[in-house]
């Protein structure tokens, strides 16, 4: 058999053989850790690329907490550049900077001012309020990713949105007669960003009340968008946190860890 052949095309489908296939999981299924012991525990490893995680969780449960982690983790340990969506102003510099300091993620020693520079400097955030906002960041996005555009020489391999219901929730059953479309579309579009580059995208949610026990937001369409759902919850006057898995592509439901976000 000729190794060196290419894959059969047929019609509009591209078909590889199995070696291809394995490569391409090897290359692609890594996963960014979210310094947060018990959730990359849970998710074997942490936030995985390729795919959309989203975390769900009534105010103050942990959710923000987490992304700071994420951001911080990943631009301290060179892994890549963080794009972080804020949509409620709870980006905090401040907060970043207490991260590095409690942790020794770095695994070169370096003073912690030039430290902290360095880690900010791979963190963009960008603040959006409205969906329009959101569709202009995400197709700069796309259009720097096809370019390679690079920040200061690392590609963006994780994007935050932090909170995701912010921007959506408003447009459906709302002034907008397309809202629940434009939910869809931006569905598409994180999506696609995550798998054609091989991102990780972070989203928050928060929780809605109802008949019963509170439940995310967003209702039954977006239900079927995050190929990763975690609950948050938070032990009341403590900083123990619950992560639960809702739905995972590889994982049972139920799953749950414990994991501590320092004051």
């Amino acid at each position: 058999m000729d190794q060196d052949r290419p894959p059969v095309e047929t019609g509009c489908v591209l078909w590889s053989d199995g070696m291809d296939l394995l490569q391409d999981a090897a290359e692609r299924n890594h996963f960014l850790p979210t310094g947060l012991e018990g959730i990359d525990t849970l998710l074997g490893g942490g936030l995985r690329k390729g795919l959309l995680t989203e975390l769900t969780g009534q105010s103050s449960s942990g959710k923000t907490q987490a992304c700071l982690y994420s951001a911080a983790h990943v631009a301290a340990r060179h892994m890549g550049a963080v794009l972080y969506l804020d949509t409620s102003n709870s980006f905090s510099p401040s907060r970043i900077a207490r991260i590095l300091d409690e942790r020794p993620i770095s695994f070169i020693k370096e003073p912690k001012d030039v430290r902290l520079k360095r880690v900010m400097s791979s963190i963009i955030c960008e603040s959006v309020f409205d969906i329009f906002a959101l569709f202009e960041v995400l197709n700069q996005l796309e259009i720097s990713l096809n370019n390679k555009v690079n920040n200061g020489g690392n590609k963006i391999c994780l994007l935050i949105i932090d909170s995701i219901s912010s921007i959506l929730a408003p447009i459906i059953g709302g002034k907008y007669s397309q809202g629940r479309s434009m939910m869809i579309s931006v569905a598409v579009i994180l999506k696609k960003l995550a798998d054609k580059h091989n991102l990780s995208v972070l989203v928050t949610n928060h929780m809605v009340g109802g008949n019963g026990a509170p439940k995310p937001a967003l209702g039954e369409s977006w239900k079927a968008v995050p190929h990763i759902r975690l609950v948050i919850s938070r032990d009341r006057g403590s900083n123990i946190c619950t992560a639960t898995i809702l739905k995972h592509t590889l994982l049972a439901s139920g799953r749950h860890m414990k994991f501590a976000v320092p004051g």
